[in-house]
């Protein structure tokens, strides 16, 4: 069962690959192989994006590949129409500016075989709130928060240093 789907045309003399649904691990092998089978029948490629709703690593790593196949070919991949869910994928991976990303199909095909740049205005992330799971000062610190050898073995001054980061805990003080 594909959550992706994928549509090829031509438009103005180049292969537009259209994606839709949620690009994710399961479809990532999928997009990269019609990719790369797009790349070498024609090496300027537009991938419409209007209708994808949902992109993970997986998928911006297959838009990548063909990237970099339409690249080696003489061509490029040009990004169109993204929804700001896959937008904000690209920026948090940082591979917005690796990109060439046009508000349309149209605009992009214009575009082709000028400079990369990005003309879809990008709405700014919120800012993630992490929750404090900090050991208030006086409190005794178990080790068990941080998967010590004293939770793993269960002995009483086991280890008085969290072994990842070499960081003394709360209560070591007490062992001397």
């Amino acid at each position: 069962m594909f959550s992706v789907d994928l549509s090829t045309r031509e438009f103005d003399g180049r292969v537009v690959v259209a994606l839709g649904g949620e690009l994710d691990l399961v479809d990532a092998a999928g997009v990269a192989a019609a990719l790369v089978t797009v790349a070498a029948r024609s090496p300027e490629i537009i991938v419409d994006l209007a209708a994808l709703e949902f992109i993970d690593s997986s998928g911006v790593a297959a838009l990548a590949r063909g990237r970099k196949l339409a690249r080696h070919a003489g061509g490029d991949l040009l990004l169109a129409a993204p929804q700001q869910q896959v937008l904000r994928v690209l920026a948090i991976t940082r591979l917005i500016d690796d990109f060439s990303v046009y508000a349309s199909v149209e605009e992009a095909a214009d575009s082709a075989g000028r400079t990369r740049r990005v003309i879809v205005p990008m709405q700014r992330p919120r800012r993630m709130r992490w929750p404090n799971t900090a050991t208030p000062l006086g409190a005794q610190a178990s080790g068990a928060e941080h998967g010590t050898p004293r939770q793993r073995t269960g002995e009483a001054g086991a280890a008085t240093r969290d072994p990842a980061a070499g960081v003394p805990f709360a209560d070591s003080a007490d062992d001397g």
